[in-house]
């Protein structure tokens, strides 16, 4: 039987900075069999032209700006793995990302998801008054979110798109509406994600839309008393 193959999943919005890095992460992994596919969301930039200077395995699609869940949910339909993977195009897979989460699988066939641990850095290219913004990294987290895991394609789909009403959540909201569906998950100590602290950070740009997260868990919270 040949090696399953896995859809890597980059959405990038005027990311030409840090995208190389992120690409060439997928490229580096030790897992050979799978396919990389980079939303370019309407970006202003080089975005699409450094993401088409790699040519096969990476492909690259062009939509009109639609936020971080429209350029992930583009390139579902498009995806030929078994399974699927995301990273934003500021951060990094380590080298042995795909073979570890892999790894777990096998042992368990029975999960449909596997998350693991996230370790930050700093982005070098950082002066001291921008470092001096930004809280310290932290290490070797466990983090269940759809920017660490690897997911079976048809578990995936089982529990839908992600969310294009919400700017931040999109994880958080995700995560919960596969639990609420009984998903198997398993979040082994491997770091599956190195995330880049930089002064673009979703996190720090969406600062106004942080009442969204309470949306995430008040819609979950409903979902479950409709249940009941």
């Amino acid at each position: 039987m040949s090696p399953p193959l896995i859809t890597v999943i980059i959405g990038a919005f005027d990311a030409e900075r840090y995208l190389a890095e992120a690409i060439e992460s997928v490229l580096a992994q030790t897992y050979r069999h799978f396919e990389l596919i980079v939303v370019d969301d309407g970006s202003t930039d080089r975005t699409g032209e450094v993401a088409k200077s790699y040519g096969e395995p990476v492909r690259c699609i062009h939509q009109a700006n639609g936020g971080m869940a429209a350029s992930r949910n583009r390139a579902i339909p498009e995806a030929r793995g078994d399974f699927l993977a995301f990273l934003d195009a500021d951060d990094r897979f380590p080298p042995d990302k795909l073979e570890k989460q892999l790894a777990v699988f096998e042992a368990d066939p029975e999960l449909d998801v596997v998350y693991g641990h996230v370790t930050e850095f700093l982005s070098p290219d950082l002066d001291q008054d921008a470092r001096a913004l930004l809280r310290a990294p932290e290490h070797d987290v466990p983090w269940p979110t759809p920017n660490l895991m690897l997911v079976r394609r048809e578990s995936f789909l089982r529990v839908g798109l992600f969310s294009t009403d919400l700017k931040v959540g999109i994880g958080v909201d995700w995560h919960a509406r596969a639990n609420e569906l009984g998903l198997r998950s398993e979040v082994p100590p491997i770091v599956v994600l190195e995330r880049r602290l930089h002064a673009e950070n979703n996190g720090i740009r969406r600062r106004e839309s942080k009442p969204q997260y309470l949306h995430v868990l008040k819609a979950a919270l409903d979902r479950r008393r409709a249940e009941a």
